[in-house]
């Protein structure tokens, strides 16, 4: 089968086209042939030597997709060959080998079937970013209740995956939701997916704006997918007992700020490992996930589809900023 081999750690761009021999499936694993996979900024992260996992080389990176189920292992009873399914949080990508790939091995309990209505390329990238935007909302308390009294949410990058997951969560959720991003037409598709506010990050009078925007409230909780010179400014803006959940960091390192700041309002500050999810747990909540949003008649979005061929030209897509997830047409 042919796959995207990453020989080093130094980064996407050394990715090279390759044949292996097809994997055999466990007694507890499917083997997919897939059709579609997506990108996430973790995989590049893993290929620059810069996330906790180090798998052995070459390795295929890969966490997201959609395939027909082609074998099963000898003790999976629920999944039946010919199958289309999508793939959950699991070590496909991480540890084993991943979706950029014609055919990949996951565990029969980290696989979900196509939810009604829903297109190949939606359910390829949604997962893996539903279930971190989940967790960014959810760490510190179960979903908030119903109006009259509504929370306000920001998110940084909120045209990416996570960011975009968060904003369609949020109004899940009844959140005041107020999304960042430079870009000004994918301020205005945020506002078309239910955002109550977009600004531009750049703005040198952004903490000033939003404040005015959502007066007399303030932010009770920020999910930053960017980090960088922008944290500051989350945390100039949150109210007492503000929470941030900490998603990413494409913004680079933090630079020194005053601690203090966190004090007397009692702020609180915790990182997103969507590792933590159990496949059990994975499951319940990709259940509750798909609920909210059919109820809200919303879908993931896509950003762009690429052919395997160009996955090179799909990080590159995601490294410019894409308003959604990138998906690679793999057969």
């Amino acid at each position: 089968m042919r796959v995207w081999l990453m020989g080093s750690y130094d980064g996407v761009e050394q990715l090279q086209l390759g044949e292996v021999p097809d994997p055999q499936p466990g007694p507890t694993e499917v083997r997919l042939k897939v059709r579609y996979a997506a990108l996430n900024p973790a995989d590049a992260f893993l290929a620059q030597g810069l996330y906790p996992a180090k798998p052995a080389l070459p390795h295929i990176l890969g966490r997201d997709g959609v395939g027909d189920v082609e074998a099963v292992g000898l003790r999976v009873a629920d999944i039946r060959a010919g199958e289309t399914v999508g793939i959950l949080r699991c070590d496909a990508g991480v540890e084993k080998p991943g979706t950029l790939a014609e055919k990949v091995l996951v565990p029969a309990e980290s696989v979900a079937r196509i939810p009604a209505g829903w297109s190949l390329e939606e359910m390829a990238g949604a997962p893996l970013v539903f279930l971190t935007a989940w967790q960014a909302l959810t760490q510190w308390s179960d979903p908030p209740a119903p109006p009259p009294e509504k929370s306000v949410l920001l998110i940084t990058g909120a045209s990416g995956g996570v960011g975009v997951a968060s904003v369609l969560l949020g109004k899940s959720m009844h959140l005041i939701v107020v999304g960042l991003s430079r870009d000004p037409e994918k301020r205005v598709t945020l506002k078309a997916l239910g955002a109550d506010f977009a600004f531009d990050p750049e703005d040198r009078s952004l903490v000033k704006s939003i404040a005015a925007s959502i007066s007399p409230k303030k932010v009770e909780l920020a999910v930053d997918c960017v980090g960088g010179k922008l944290l500051p400014q989350v945390i100039a803006l949150l109210g007492y007992g503000g929470k941030i959940s900490i998603v990413g960091r494409s913004g680079g390192s933090v630079p020194e700020f005053n601690t203090a700041t966190l004090l007397f309002r009692r702020i609180r500050m915790g990182g997103v490992a969507v590792g933590d999810y159990t496949a059990q747990a994975a499951q319940g909540t990709w259940k509750e996930i798909v609920d909210r949003l059919n109820a809200a008649g919303q879908r993931p979005q896509v950003d762009s589809v690429v052919s395997f061929e160009e996955v090179k030209k799909g990080f590159a897509r995601l490294a410019q900023g894409p308003m959604g997830k990138v998906v690679v047409r793999v057969t």
